[in-house]
């Protein structure tokens, strides 16, 4: 008996092995920064679905081929994960924010990230299924903005700019919801995720919408927006985020130059007249 009960333990153990060694092969899609994919380099980059990930996708991955290099674009949804999975080396480098909110992120979260080059510009606008414009806005009127403290303080200047609200002197973009002095209309502020914006407007009287979110929902910010964003002088610069460090690494550099090649900015005038405006 003695023999059977050693060859079943080698088996079972094999069998162990072999499935140990199978985990180790199944890597994540993700889980290394640029590398060797069979003799070609490749960039693993997060970013939002529309416009980073099309414009990524579209041009510039082409424009990186004839360099030898695999442009690898990696989707999220959310303002969060991006920049995390960049800290945690799980991609190479995220396109979908703007500076104060890669800044603001940063220092919270004690993150060693940086930026390359500004790419565009996504003007921040009001929209709403209950009023053609904002003059229409009724006394009591819920409007909802993002609840992210960089994103908030913009929206809180738009409506500021429209004479919906007055906000404490010399805030600027930093503004919260308590520094709202004169609030005539007695709107009522509702702070939601960005994503949850355009799912909301159905429920509100007007919202604020980060561009890449309007137009996921299908809304044209030309043509939809009761107010938009000047991009003029405009701080919001959408960047390309990498770990500090990597900014001279040969693929990130051969990146910020496709990211700000004159095919970009013609794809972006074309595509999306005025909804997304170059910073470069």
């Amino acid at each position: 008996m003695k023999r059977p009960i050693r060859v079943l333990l080698a088996a079972a153990l094999a069998v162990l092995t072999l499935a140990g060694c199978g985990q180790k092969s199944a890597a994540p899609e993700s889980s290394g920064a640029a590398g060797e994919e069979a003799g070609k380099k490749v960039l693993v980059v997060g970013a939002t679905p529309v416009p980073h990930a099309q414009i990524l996708r579209d041009v510039v991955a082409p424009l990186l081929a004839k360099e030898g290099i695999e442009l690898q674009v990696k989707e999220f949804t959310d303002y969060v994960q991006p920049n995390l999975a960049l800290a945690d080396k799980l991609i190479d480098a995220n396109f979908f924010q703007h500076i104060p909110y890669l800044e603001k992120f940063s220092a919270e979260r004690n993150l060693d990230l940086t930026y390359t080059v500004r790419v565009h510009i996504e003007p921040m606008g009001v929209y709403s299924q209950k009023v053609k414009s904002l003059a229409e806005l009724p006394d009591g009127a819920t409007v909802a903005i993002p609840n992210d403290p960089t994103n908030a303080g913009r929206a809180l200047v738009l409506l500021a700019q429209q004479g919906l609200l007055k906000l404490k002197e010399g805030v600027g973009f930093a503004a919260t919801v308590n520094d709202i002095v004169e609030n005539p209309k007695g709107l009522k502020i509702k702070e939601l995720e960005a994503a949850q914006l355009p799912r909301a407007l159905a429920d509100v009287d007007a919202a604020v919408i980060n561009t890449n979110y309007a137009l996921e929902a299908g809304l044209n910010p030309a043509k939809d927006a009761l107010a938009i964003e000047s991009g003029q002088d405009n701080p919001y610069a959408n960047v390309l985020a990498v770990r500090k460090g990597d900014e001279n690494r040969p693929e990130i550099q051969a990146l910020s130059r496709a990211l700000t090649s004159p095919e970009v900015k013609e794809y972006i005038e074309k595509n999306y007249q005025g909804a997304v405006v170059p910073a470069f």
